[in-house]
């Protein structure tokens, strides 16, 4: 008897093992669809700020341009990345939001200083308002708008190249911003110390662009897409891993897949095609970039109009740069 009840009990036990073991692999189903990124359900509060946003912040009189994307993480958690009108993106860990009104803050970056940024707005019929306060207690105030998709249809058709460096002389192209420090030497467009930025006359929408470039010992410059978007020219160790503050990156925000730089006072190339937001960079003969969304602007852009065609901006403000040829195909309308 004593030993049929010993059966009874090793076999309730392996029962009740295996009915718990059948709970937790069901419950452990359930926590997987609840942590599937497809199943998530943004909260109703929450839509009327998610997704990216152009800004314009007044300085002074003045408009410098922003850019904010508020992302949804996990369940409630709102999250997202911040572009002031310098520096690279910064990202923010955690966005408040209630009752309309947002708010989150972030450390200095290349301003310096002690104590946060901090972000205030709200949502209002048009887009989203609010001021930017610095470290150091100055406000400015701005106003935001959702960023456009850029979403292009059909196969891009391209026109006729043209040079936008002529080699003789700075026709077609202004400059902007500190002392003018741009000239043409034995067919070399150069600025030998840091002062204005060189932008184009004339703007365009989607092309493919050339441009062979030369920089020195701790160069660094960038050619920015449509006036926008950095693409960054820089003296990079070729031993760092890539990242989006470096050769060949879409600064802040993309990062090339291979260190390609040949270093300085060699002549480099770039080739790039950008198409609505996606842009594929071609260095040095290499891919390093391929067909990637460039989420926003880039800090030191002109302007937040994403959704306008844009110049061709050439970065004088921070080290000597040469270029010898710059070439651009627009894409035919």
């Amino acid at each position: 008897m004593l030993k049929n009840r010993l059966k009874y009990s090793v076999l309730f036990c392996l029962l009740g093992a295996g009915v718990s073991s059948c709970q937790n692999q069901e419950q452990k189903k359930e926590q997987e669809v609840q942590h599937n990124p497809a199943q998530q359900v943004v909260p109703e509060l929450a839509k009327a700020l998610i997704g990216r946003w152009d800004l314009n912040v007044d300085k002074d009189g003045k408009v410098a341009p922003s850019w904010i994307e508020v992302k949804l993480s996990g369940f409630n958690t709102l999250v997202g990345t911040y572009v002031g009108d310098s520096g690279s993106a910064r990202p923010v860990s955690h966005v408040k939001f209630e009752n309309g009104k947002f708010s989150f803050a972030i450390p200095p970056q290349w301003e310096g200083g002690e104590g946060d940024f901090v972000i205030e707005g709200e949502v209002t019929a048009t887009g989203i308002k609010g001021t930017v306060t610095s470290n150091k207690g100055i406000s400015h105030n701005f106003t935001g708008e959702k960023a456009p998709y850029l979403n292009r249809t059909g196969t891009v058709q391209w026109g006729e190249a043209i040079e936008l460096f002529n080699g003789k002389d700075l026709t077609g192209w202004k400059p902007v911003g500190g002392d003018n420090n741009w000239s043409v030497k034995d067919g070399i467009l150069t600025s030998d110390k840091a002062g204005a930025n060189l932008i184009t006359d004339e703007k365009f929408e989607d092309f493919k662009l050339e441009a062979e470039f030369r920089y020195a010992e701790g160069g660094n410059s960038g050619i920015y897409l449509r006036g926008r978007y950095e693409l960054q020219i820089e003296d990079s160790p070729k031993d760092k891993h890539p990242g989006s503050l470096y050769f060949g990156a879409i600064y802040g925000f993309l990062a090339p897949n291979e260190m390609v730089a040949l270093g300085p006072n060699e002549w480099q190339k770039y080739e790039v095609t950008l198409v609505g937001r996606l842009v594929t960079v071609v260095a040095n003969g290499k891919t390093i970039i391929n067909n990637q969304e460039i989420p926003g602007i880039t800090g030191g852009a002109l302007d937040s109009k994403e959704g306008e065609p844009g110049p061709i901006y050439l970065q004088g403000d921070h080290a000597p740069i040469e270029f010898r040829k710059i070439k651009i195909t627009p894409a035919k309308k």
